[in-house]
């Protein structure tokens, strides 16, 4: 039997998974995260983007999150996002469409604040889009 960490993923408006792992990959601040079981002690911010939770049975789950905070015990992973969504539930198309408006924005550079939203969507979008690219992918292997 494989060790494991328990998982909970968390949004702002519910509880999106909670379950055991032998793996959890995320996007931290400074870069993706690698956690396993009994990992040290950990505390970090999350970029916007995808979620892997390897299964015990080698299965790989796949979530987005808008950004959030990361804290890891030895033996649990807590995801704390403002938004946090099953991959395979995103609207690759509403995804797309924001990329574009966030790029026609920064096109236009009216105005910082706008600019620095403007980024943020796009930073978001992108990051939903390879969310989507990954777990269709995955689904070809």
């Amino acid at each position: 039997m494989a060790m494991t960490i328990h998982v909970d993923i968390v949004s702002a408006e519910r509880a999106i998974h909670s379950g055991l792992a032998t793996m959890v990959f995320a996007p931290g601040e400074m870069g993706e995260l690698g956690i396993a079981p009994r990992h040290t002690a950990l505390i970090t911010r999350l970029r916007p983007g995808e979620v892997r939770v390897e299964k015990e049975n080698g299965e790989m789950e796949h979530f987005y999150v808008s950004g959030g905070m990361l804290e890891v015990q030895p033996n649990i992973v807590t995801v704390l996002a403002d938004t946090a969504v099953r991959a395979h539930d995103l609207d690759e198309a509403a995804a797309a469409e924001a990329k574009r408006r966030a790029e026609d924005a920064l096109a236009g550079k009216a105005a910082d604040f706008q600019y620095a939203q403007a980024q943020a969507e796009l930073a978001e979008a992108v990051a939903q889009l390879r969310a989507i690219e990954r777990l269709r992918k995955t689904k070809v292997s």
